[in-house]
């Protein structure tokens, strides 16, 4: 029986069942199926979305990751009871990083 990669590759099929054409067409759908992988090329393109977030992945990697001093600070008030949250702040920093994000695209 011929292989897909034999069909696609417009020889004709041989439906003779001796041996030797089995061997024969063994050969052919193996020669077919490398001409395929040979000619047929993987290739890809990133969005404009992807390059950017690539691009701010790369900055970020490149600064330093926290200020130790405040993290140990935050964690001191929180776990005595001391750290306020500004929720106006916070709906406002929420919103500038939604419209940069908007920006991008």
């Amino acid at each position: 029986m011929a292989s897909i990669d034999h069909l696609r590759s417009g020889q004709p099929i041989n439906t003779n069942r001796s041996n030797q054409n089995k061997t024969q067409n063994a050969a052919t759908e193996t020669d077919a199926a490398s001409d395929v992988r040979q000619t047929r090329g993987d290739a890809f393109s990133m969005s404009d979305e992807s390059r950017a977030i690539g691009a701010m992945n790369q900055q970020m990697a490149s600064e330093a990751q926290f200020d130790s001093a405040k993290v140990a600070a935050i964690k001191a008030a929180i776990a005595n009871g001391s750290y306020k949250v500004d929720a106006d702040r916070l709906a406002a920093n929420i919103m500038k990083h939604e419209d940069e994000l908007r920006s991008i695209k």
